[in-house]
């Protein structure tokens, strides 16, 4: 059971990792690719403002701990073919430069891997509405799929609503005195970006590696650790939401940090150069737009996906420019990646528990 675990917490850091290279190069495409910073002073940049983002709350990982599907039904089994879903189609998407959500990717491999450990469609909550607020809600419908779809049409409109006031209001100034101004502006942005990340997609992580050590802790599998790794256990006898260690919360945010080092400039690539040519002012507007809507969804506890969000307020902020400045097709095919993110990444989870159960690991 106790190397069960370490696997477990080890493919989790995996995922993050991925999710660095993946996922963060969407905190720091358009910084990177205005010229604003170089790729070495993005990375550092996304780098401190993800650790600080990271460490500023727990409530998003508190919601991915809970609420989607039957806890009685989540092992360590299931949550290892959860991340090995997800990891599967992050690196697909990856190696063709297409933005996809990694949240939904771990969605989607959680669903799917405790659907084929239950043999049985109900150990998923669809929709369990709240009395008090929507977002409170729990299951599929309040906490995936409401703001799979909100956040993005949210980043569009604003992100096209803020690019058409600064046109307004910079309409007299001269191009070389914009792009000086939004060019330290854009640093600003970029940080906030990048910390509004941290609060939102680096909790993710946080909360599968919190969930699985909790089930060891309760399970008993971790009694036999040693005295000087008992920080590895997590208390779960207070009958409270899930506490997130602060050891947990600083590996995570590093683990993305090197990912973020180590390989994102595919997606920074289709971000910032295919989809649409962007200046200064359009990265500030297009992160600033990201920030606000991630932001607010982190202060509530709604995961959103940060590539969707970014890649919306670029599509708006693009759209107020003019609808032909973006390239449709590479827009066409972000969309099938999203489509496609949940039930594929769910397939291979699915798959992945029949192969451990024909086995005879599960």
């Amino acid at each position: 059971m106790l190397t069960l675990i370490f696997i477990v917490v080890a493919t989790a850091l995996v995922f993050e990792y991925i999710n660095g290279f993946h996922d963060t190069a969407n905190s720091i495409a358009t910084v990177v690719s205005t010229k604003v910073l170089t790729p070495r002073q993005a990375v550092l940049l996304a780098a401190f403002t993800n650790l600080i983002g990271a460490l500023w709350g727990t409530a998003v990982a508190k919601t991915i701990a809970s609420g989607l599907v039957e806890t009685s039904a989540v092992t360590q089994e299931v949550i290892l073919c959860a991340l090995i879903g997800a990891i599967v189609w992050n690196l697909v998407t990856w190696y063709w430069g297409l933005p996809s959500s990694s949240s939904h990717a771990l969605v989607g491999g959680l669903v799917g891997a405790t659907v084929a450990a239950a043999d049985r469609w109900s150990v998923v909550i669809w929709s369990q509405p709240s009395k008090e607020h929507w977002y409170l809600g729990k299951g599929l419908l309040w906490k995936v799929v409401v703001p799979m779809f909100g956040s993005p049409i949210a980043g569009f409109l604003l992100g096209m609503i803020i690019m058409s006031l600064l046109f307004l209001l910079l309409r007299k100034w001269k191009p070389r005195m914009v792009n000086l101004v939004f060019g330290k502006l854009q640093i600003v942005s970029a940080a906030g970006m990048g910390f509004m990340h941290g609060t939102n997609d680096a909790q993710k992580t946080m909360g599968i590696i919190a969930l699985a050590l909790a089930a060891g802790t309760a399970s008993g599998g971790m009694d036999s650790l040693p005295e000087w790794m008992s920080f590895l256990k997590v208390d779960t006898s207070k009958g409270k939401e899930l506490d997130i260690p602060t050891w947990i919360k600083l590996t995570c945010a590093v683990v993305m940090a090197a990912g973020t080092a180590a390989g994102g400039w595919r997606i920074i690539k289709t971000l910032g150069h295919k989809m649409v040519k962007l200046q200064p002012v359009n990265g500030f507007a297009a992160e600033t737009t990201s920030a606000t809507i991630i932001g607010l969804a982190s202060h509530f506890g709604i995961p959103v996906s940060t590539t969707h969000n970014i890649s919306a307020s670029i599509m708006g902020v693009g759209a107020a420019k003019s609808w032909n400045a973006l390239k449709w097709t590479i827009v066409e095919r972000m969309a099938w990646a999203w489509l496609f993110t949940i039930p594929i990444s769910g397939l291979v989870a699915f798959l992945c528990v029949k192969a451990m159960r024909l086995f005879g690991w599960m």
